[in-house]
């Protein structure tokens, strides 16, 4: 059997950093969005036994070191399938990038891997076992809009967010996400974003309230490092975008746009600066058939 998957990338249209753990782990408050932006990945079973991997990336690495290895291996392990299976892994979402794309690799692989062998698990049943491959991949099976707590794992859906243009964009640096969360004095952050408020212009469908909303308690200390990432943001403001924000540790940088025409202009103009290595106009994409 051989399916064919895509795999989201997601932004955080807010991102609130409560308190360090006493396990080192941070307390967060997040709002998860999908984006129209994915990676293809390819699943085919065979009699050969052994998890195979190809990708179009020659740096990734095609062993267990693999997120698609490890999110495989959980699950034929545990329901002890002897057959072998191979995946094929097309990488569009920018790696390092802060919009989860190894997680949302990892959680398209369970996705397949619990349809091609029938182990008959529900969603909530893989999310369960998605947060033992990584924090992000919960929400990766979930996809759509949902607010984001504890270590990442504790996710409420919500109601579809106004769908709209959406520009990403990601410099030439490579951020580490232990560098970041390390550096975050939280005690010491009196801005937090407007979760809540946030929340509620979600359900009142209001773009602009949502933009107003926008918040990055990591912008902190990401940009200071790298002030590309503010010289982006500040760009796509001046381009018409209604708010810009770095997306998780960064270095991605997002915007949102009411039309299309002003975001195309907006991407245009920034892919002529140079700051960026990669810009995408994608859209918002609300939950649908898993594909």
């Amino acid at each position: 059997m051989r399916i064919d998957l895509k795999a989201y990338g997601k932004i955080n249209l807010a991102l609130d950093v409560l308190r360090k753990r006493e396990d080192g782990y941070h307390e967060v408050r997040m709002i998860m969005q999908t984006v129209d932006l994915f990676d293809r990945l390819t699943l085919e079973d065979s009699d050969e036994p052994g998890i195979r991997i190809e990708t179009n990336l020659s740096f990734l690495p095609c062993d267990e070191n693999n997120l698609c290895h490890k999110a495989a291996s959980l699950l034929m392990e545990e329901f002890s399938v002897n057959r072998g299976l191979s995946i094929k892994l097309e990488k569009r979402i920018p790696v390092a990038a802060g919009m989860a794309g190894g997680s949302s690799d990892a959680a398209a692989v369970m996705v397949g891997v619990n349809r091609i062998f029938s182990l008959g698990l529900r969603k909530d049943e893989l999310m369960e076992r998605g947060v033992k491959i990584g924090a992000d991949v919960p929400y990766c099976i979930l996809r759509g809009t949902a607010l984001s707590e504890g270590i990442g794992e504790i996710l409420t859906p919500l109601p579809d967010m106004v769908e709209c243009p959406v520009v990403i964009a990601k410099p030439a640096v490579s951020v580490s996400t232990k560098f970041v969360y390390g550096n975050l004095k939280a005690g010491e952050i009196e801005d937090h974003p407007a979760v809540d408020e946030m929340i509620s212009a979600i359900k009142g469908r209001d773009l602009r309230a949502v933009a107003n909303c926008m918040g990055n308690v990591l912008e902190r200390v990401t940009i200071p490092e790298y002030p590309v990432i503010g010289d982006i943001k500040a760009h796509l403001l001046e381009h018409g975008a209604l708010n810009s924000l770095m997306s998780g540790s960064g270095p991605t940088v997002f915007a949102l746009f009411e039309d299309e025409e002003t975001a195309q202009s907006a991407a245009d103009s920034l892919r002529q600066t140079h700051l960026a290595k990669n810009v995408f106009l994608k859209r918002i994409k609300n939950k649908g058939k898993e594909s």
